[in-house]
């Protein structure tokens, strides 16, 4: 195993510090005593603890947007990518669900100029998922009377809300909840042209699903 760097290990100990009493509740000098690390050594990482709230969001904002091009780029349907993306993005609460809830639970400390960089990342989702509705309704695969604006916005606050209640040992793996995600959206919004590749995708991630537990 590698050994963490030194901001990685503050980055660790003050979400969990942040965690317990919260971000006004914890102060430089915890952090660094915790992580058994200086001040300098804080400073020489983080310009400030503000800075670090920051850096908690960037994580975990980097990765969706990282793997939802990635979604969009190795899939060629908007049926296909939307499954791609939405398994990618589900899978965030399971690989950073301490990042994503200090961030929540914290982000009005944020100063202006993180929040903005904060925004642009959030809409850059945003608008790549948005595309693939609308793109899914112009090849008939979407519903068109849907606005593809709300559907957009609908999936990212119902997928959101999993930091509040999603659990590591929980009843559900985060592919079930994934599933069942996926199942409801395609429901929702997939019309019958549609529905037949949804249905051919599920079969053969199933088929796949099934070859690796083999």
């Amino acid at each position: 195993m590698m050994k963490k760097t030194l901001k990685e290990r503050i980055l660790e100990t003050s979400i969990q510090l942040f965690q317990q009493h919260g971000y006004h509740g914890v102060t430089v000098d915890e952090i660094v005593a915790e992580a058994g690390t200086s001040k300098g050594g804080f400073y020489h990482n983080y310009r400030s603890k503000d800075e670090l709230l920051y850096e908690i969001h960037d994580v975990f904002i980097s990765y969706v947007n990282k793997k939802a091009e990635e979604s969009y780029g190795e899939n060629r349907t908007p049926v296909a990518r939307l499954a791609a993306i939405l398994d990618s993005f589900i899978k965030v609460f399971d690989l950073y669900k301490p990042h994503i809830t200090v961030f929540y639970e914290e982000s009005t400390y944020l100063h202006d100029e993180f929040k903005e960089i904060i925004n642009e990342k959030r809409d850059r989702f945003r608008k790549l998922l948005e595309t693939v509705i609308i793109e899914g309704q112009e090849s008939g695969d979407f519903r068109k009377e849907l606005p593809a604006n709300i559907v957009t916005m609908s999936i990212i606050g119902m997928v959101n809300w999993t930091y509040k209640w999603y659990k590591q040992e929980g009843p559900l793996t985060i592919e079930e909840i994934a599933a069942i995600f996926k199942d409801m959206i395609f429901r929702s919004i997939v019309t019958p042209q549609g529905y037949s590749e949804a249905h051919n995708l599920k079969q053969i991630i199933e088929a796949q699903a099934k070859i690796q537990t083999d």
